[in-house]
């Protein structure tokens, strides 16, 4: 194990966030720039891992290699984001949460251009591992920051802001593949990162707050234990959709949780583990925990399921479909800020049993679809499910990165930001598995998987409910 140490004369114009008896977040001009530059920066980040999806087919095309090896410049960015959360979260403890946060930055935006240049599969799954480790930089601490950045009566507001940004940037992911390989080739999809990371890493080397340092050591042989565990998971979860490869992922997902368990063993005997296990034992930070899972597994649920019932099973078009889904996301933009000045004065863990309650009813509405569905049928549903959706999140995160001591900010981020990556692996795998098994056609598959997502979220909603955190 090595020892991180941070420099003692660290320079920046910023204002030093110390903490406890030190100032209460960043002045209104200060705070608005700095959430300006996590804007920028979990905007490409979040986009990235969904925006190459719909160039895969053009990729696959001009490297000049089948579908199926295509595929690995999708799960690279996803193994190396998720195996890479927890670590860089620790390190930010050490180092500090701006320093990783613009050290992310910088990596994302140096192999966005190494992809754009990749001249075969092999280099691109390279650059796309290395724009991954940039990209958990950013999501590991970026809650852990808006803790800083924002007054401790006004979190709620800022945890709700960064909710907006993520749900717009997912949503607009596949728009703007789409724009933009319309008028130019898939490299562009990587280099117009480059511009907005270059304005992200000025406005955020300016602006982001210093925060208090550790001085512990970096686990190095607990980041290995779970960058193995993660990645013999999600490479599992992933096989799991092919009949033909079920015998290897079901082997990939034992040998996980082989690992997964002398890593647990291992983080046991940590005073402060790379794994927060210290902090799955603070009652609210566990039950948010619980319910973050449930309800990302749920999201991923519906939003793999509808189009492929749209299309197969209605007969809609690519573009219709497309249109329908919108409603979805447009709702959290919607309430997210709403979501999260409310989480300010009222009890979150209500606040969040709610969202998922309403979530729940949505899907459930979607489930009891009549055979020939109007427009309006599909819409307000789906709106329903959004509102629900997006009055959870900002709740829920706030207990999360408030529940933890402040000096485990860090930790309580990474922690936040793998509950969803694991819950949308989860609910991808679902998919996968329920369509394999169901009977009654595309109708049949489809409400089968909505019901396994209601009962997630009913359990996620009970999981909210038994917090006892107030505002």
């Amino acid at each position: 194990m090595g020892r991180l140490q941070a420099p003692e004369g660290d320079r920046v114009s910023a204002q030093t966030i110390t903490g406890g008896s030190g100032t209460d977040g960043l002045p209104p001009r200060e705070r608005w720039l700095a959430l300006g530059a996590i804007a920028l920066a979990m905007t490409m980040a979040v986009l990235d891992g969904a925006i190459v999806n719909v160039a895969l087919p053009v990729i696959a095309r001009d490297l000049a290699v089948p579908p199926s090896e295509a595929i690995f410049v999708v799960s690279a960015y996803q193994i190396a984001v998720t195996a890479a959360l927890l670590p860089l979260a620790s390190v930010g403890e050490i180092l500090g949460y701006r320093r990783v946060y613009l050290g992310g930055l910088a990596v994302f935006t140096l192999a966005s251009l190494a992809c754009a240049l990749a001249p075969d599969l092999t280099s691109l799954t390279a650059a796309r591992v290395a724009q991954g480790l940039g990209a958990a930089g950013i999501m590991s601490v970026n809650i852990a920051l808006v803790r800083f950045i924002y007054p401790h009566r006004l979190i709620g507001r800022g945890v709700g802001n960064v909710a907006l940004i993520v749900a717009v940037a997912s949503a607009a992911g596949p728009t703007i593949a789409a724009a933009i390989l319309s008028v130019a080739t898939w490299p562009w999809l990587f280099l117009v990162n480059l511009p907005v990371g270059a304005v992200a890493l000025a406005v955020g080397s300016r602006t982001l707050p210093l925060t208090p340092r550790s001085a512990r050591r970096f686990d190095i042989g607990s980041a290995c234990l779970n960058a193995l565990t993660i990645g013999l998971l999600i490479v599992g979860v992933d096989g799991l959709a092919d009949p033909n490869t079920r015998p290897l992922a079901y082997a990939e997902i034992a040998a996980a949780f082989v690992v997964g368990f002398v890593f647990v063993r291992v983080q046991l005997r940590r005073a402060v583990p790379l794994l927060p296990l210290d902090l799955l034992r603070i009652p609210a930070f566990a039950l948010s925990m619980v319910a973050s899972i449930c309800s990302f597994s749920a999201q991923m649920t519906a939003y793999v399921a509808l189009p492929f019932y749209f299309q197969e099973g209605l007969g809609f078009s690519e573009a219709r479909t497309g249109l329908l889904m919108t409603p979805w996301p447009l709702a959290i933009a919607a309430v997210a800020p709403l979501s999260g000045r409310l989480a300010d004065r009222y009890p979150p863990g209500l606040l969040g049993s709610l969202g998922l309650v309403l979530l729940a009813v949505g899907l459930t509405g979607l489930a009891l679809l009549p055979p020939a569905p109007t427009t309006f049928d599909v819409v307000w549903r789906l709106t329903l499910c959004g509102l629900g959706f997006g009055l959870f999140q900002s709740p829920n995160n706030k207990i999360i990165i408030t529940s933890a001591p402040r000096e485990r900010s860090g930790g309580a981020s990474g922690m936040q930001s793998s509950a969803r990556l694991v819950g949308q692996s989860l609910g991808a795998a679902l998919v996968a598995v329920l369509f394999g098994i169901a009977a009654g056609g595309p109708a049949g598959a489809f409400a089968l998987t909505l019901w396994f997502a209601v009962a997630l979220l009913l359990a996620g909603a009970v999981a909210s409910g038994l917090r006892r955190t107030g505002p």
